[in-house]
């Protein structure tokens, strides 16, 4: 049976003080009955910080990106061996503000993709459209050329290190979202999409999440939807109130 998972994708925001009063907050606010995976991927800098007051709860760090080398002359870069060294597991892997402000290629991603399960690292693979693509009715496409070239790599064992996430990215940031009609076709074509490669098992597995203004108020429809395991939040992530409101959604 495949995994319900929020996973909070705090980008460039919060300093030290600020990433532990959030997570004081989460500890405090999220639901204790919820059957959800909960993961968060603050800053690189409050990254050990996080696993350390964390440590005693079922939350899960997670970093919003490394490198594909495992060292090496790349100023600014932080590579997958680093953070297994204090503590961090999960990495999030292909967000669309990665593909889109720093250029990062389907053959990047899938590079980084080997690196994350060299490295045993569960990884949340992230892809989706873009407005125009939609516009033009090529979605699909899109979405099926970003899987078979970042990730269908990838052999069958390695599944139950992989978590999913659509974003369409007409609807990050933009206060639009999906309806929970669009939500389910695209995660139901994507389920389909894996099945053709990987088999029925591998499909009906993996949890796919769906990122795109995921706030409290569409939370609970969205993820009724039977393709639809849980959400990537991005600006809610931020409020403890407004996250733990999306958790009991799920």
């Amino acid at each position: 049976m495949r995994k319900k998972i929020i996973a909070g994708n705090w980008k460039m925001n919060k300093n030290s003080e600020e990433t532990e009063d959030l997570l004081n907050d989460l500890i405090d606010q999220l639901p204790n009955d919820v059957e959800a995976q909960i993961i968060v991927a603050p800053t690189f800098v409050n990254l050990a910080s996080a696993v350390e007051h964390l440590e005693f709860t079922n939350i899960v760090v997670a970093a919003q990106n490394m490198h594909q080398n495992e060292n090496g002359a790349y100023t600014g870069e932080i590579s997958a061996d680093m953070l297994k060294s204090i503590g961090v597991n999960t990495v999030i892997l292909g967000h669309s503000e990665r593909r889109a402000y720093f250029h990062e290629t389907d053959t990047i991603l899938a590079q980084k993709v080997s690196t994350a399960l060299r490295h045993d690292m569960t990884l949340i693979f992230c892809f989706g459209e873009e407005l125009k693509d939609r516009q033009d009715k090529q979605h699909f496409n899109i979405v099926e050329n970003q899987l078979r070239d970042g990730l269908f790599h990838i052999e069958n064992e390695d599944w139950d290190k992989v978590i999913l996430a659509y974003e369409p990215v007409w609807a990050i940031g933009t206060g639009e979202t999906a309806s929970p009609e669009q939500a389910q076709e695209m995660h139901e074509f994507i389920r389909e999409t894996v099945l053709k490669r990987y088999g029925s098992t591998i499909a009906e597995e993996v949890s796919i999440l769906y990122g795109g203004s995921v706030k409290p108020e569409n939370a609970r429809e969205i993820f009724s939807k039977p393709d639809v395991d849980g959400g990537l939040i991005g600006g809610a992530a931020l409020k403890a109130t407004d996250f733990a409101k999306i958790v009991a959604g799920i």
